[in-house]
């Protein structure tokens, strides 16, 4: 009779117990004994509700505490085969942009970085003696793990105030940076020209006469970068040592300045005939 009792008709004509708060021990017996009452009857009547839930809440438990590591497996397969992971591709390498101008780009001019210059470095330097006794002031640039001095400087020392120097230092990782993300092989900027003293300037303005005596150089706040030579980093036995030309790392170098000056940490200007980037800290 209990089996054929329409599970509707018994929870609308059963009567629960009334219950007062707090209950009285009796009344939570009644009332525990009527739950259990209530869900006997869904399970005769409606079997397939208790056994999915009770499955579902199995298989969630399961895969929660990790104990069930062939079935974790097994859904993760049919996950990957309907949405598999996307393959990393890294023979795909950063294009070599440049910039659109040159001039447009670099435009600062000898009446920009002459102010910024004074005010921004130390007193002109008579000579190389006078040089070493201002190492409070000045940095020695000469060796640096990331950029080359060139062999024939002859017309100025390597000396820069500190924010020149750590300036510098960022133009020429940031420019190996890119080397590296565009799959280039590597190569160091060289430096042609940084700090003038008085004398290096009488000695440059004898040699040519287009040489400035107001040359930012003599502040310890600017340098000369090469955009047409490179010092190549590959061994000499190493095949892709010369796999690039330099007008490919001008165009690289040119993007490294161009997003530095944005930045407003310099001024730069190209510089045509003379084959390098004049540069001042700001």
């Amino acid at each position: 009779m209990l089996l054929s009792l329409n599970f509707h008709t018994f929870a609308a004509e059963m009567e629960l117990p009334k219950i007062k708060f707090p209950p009285t021990k009796r009344q939570y017996v009644q009332l525990v004994s009527a739950v259990v009452l209530v869900l006997f009857v869904i399970r005769l009547c409606k079997p397939g509700v208790i056994e999915t839930t009770s499955s579902d809440t199995a298989v969630a438990a399961t895969d929660s505490v990790g104990n069930d590591t062939p079935t974790r497996k097994s859904q993760g397969a049919e996950l990957l085969a309907v949405n598999p992971m996307p393959r990393l591709d890294f023979s795909h390498k950063h294009r070599i942009r440049s910039v659109h101008s040159y001039h447009d780009c670099f435009p600062d001019l000898q009446e920009i970085q002459y102010p910024v210059a004074c005010a921004n470095g130390v007193p002109p330097v008579e000579n190389r003696a006078d040089a070493e006794q201002r190492k409070k002031d000045l940095l020695f640039v000469g060796a640096n793990p990331y950029y080359q001095m060139d062999p024939a400087m002859r017309s100025s020392i390597p000396y820069l105030v500190p924010k020149a120097s750590h300036l510098l230092q960022q133009i020429s990782r940031r420019f190996l940076d890119s080397l590296a993300v565009k799959g280039i092989p590597l190569h160091k900027l060289i430096v042609t020209s940084v700090l003038r003293t008085e004398e290096d300037v009488r000695r440059l303005r004898r040699i040519n006469g287009n040489a400035s005596e107001q040359s930012c150089h003599r502040f310890g706040t600017t340098f000369d970068i090469s955009y047409n030579r490179y010092h190549t980093v590959a061994p000499p036995g190493d095949p892709h040592r010369r796999a690039v030309r330099n007008d490919s790392l001008k165009f690289v170098l040119a993007e490294v300045l161009r997003d530095i000056r944005e930045e407003g940490l310099c001024y730069v200007k190209y510089e045509v005939k003379q084959g390098y980037f004049h540069i001042t800290v700001r």
